[in-house]
């Protein structure tokens, strides 16, 4: 009786072991609910500017393009007589003459772009683009502004004072030094001589000087006085010999 309660007992034991075997599924490593994780870093399309991030705005602006562009320069039918230099930011870029543009290749961006005759340099400003022609004429402004390209004397008018004539000449000097101007004025004219009652013609000349500063303008009035007589005719004064030095 023992040995048949021993052997059901053993055999129930067995049955149970059996069973938990068979009830615990293996792990299939396939069917795991866990994500994988990723493996790199999504790709973001942008170029970090130096600095500080409120400033990126200017610093892109600011930054240069590295392109240029076609610009020419020209100073129309005014003829100083001699090749003008063409300053661009502060900077000579070569001369231009009358009939003879100067083509030049710059930077995009803006420009500040001059053309002296002495100490007189009218400026203009332009914005120069990539792979388009620009263009800038000088000959109107230089005729206003350097109507004088030269050391040059002048009279600005003239008038009968007793008997001879009060003449205003101008100075001019656009050149970058200082100079001593002179020239010579005369004028013809006629007159009854008062001893012979006959009409007579005859001419007068003299000489005015003046220290003129570089780029200035200086005014003199000289006098043509004729012989004794009267009733004068003269012809327009005339100025002559202009030197300087």
């Amino acid at each position: 009786m023992k040995i048949i309660t021993l052997l059901a007992l053993f055999i129930a034991v067995g049955c149970i072991l059996a069973t938990g075997c068979v009830a615990q599924p293996k792990k299939d490593p396939g069917n795991g609910t866990v994500t994988p994780t990723a493996t790199f870093a999504p790709f973001v399309n942008a170029t970090p500017v130096p600095g500080n991030a409120t400033n990126a705005t200017n610093a892109t602006i600011n930054t240069s393009s590295g392109l240029s562009g076609p610009l020419r320069v020209t100073i129309g039918n005014y003829n100083p007589g001699r090749p003008l230099p063409v300053i661009i930011d502060n900077q000579t870029m070569g001369n231009v003459t009358v009939g003879k543009p100067l083509d030049l290749m710059i930077s995009e961006g803006n420009h500040s772009v001059k053309v002296c005759v002495g100490v007189i340099c009218p400026t203009e400003h332009i914005v120069v683009f990539f792979a388009k022609q620009s263009y800038l004429d000088f000959g109107e402004r230089l005729k206003k502004e350097a109507e004088f390209p030269s050391p040059t004397v002048r009279i600005v008018n003239y008038y009968k004072n007793g008997n001879g004539i009060g003449v205003n000449i101008e100075y001019i000097n656009p050149t970058q030094k200082d100079l001593a101007m002179s020239a010579e004025v005369s004028c013809g004219y006629s007159f009854i001589d008062s001893r012979t009652n006959v009409r007579m013609g005859d001419s007068v000349r003299t000489k005015g000087s003046q220290w003129v500063e570089a780029g200035r303008r200086q005014t003199e009035t000289v006098n043509l006085y004729f012989a004794d007589g009267s009733a004068y005719s003269y012809d327009e004064p005339k100025i002559s010999d202009i030197s300087y030095q």
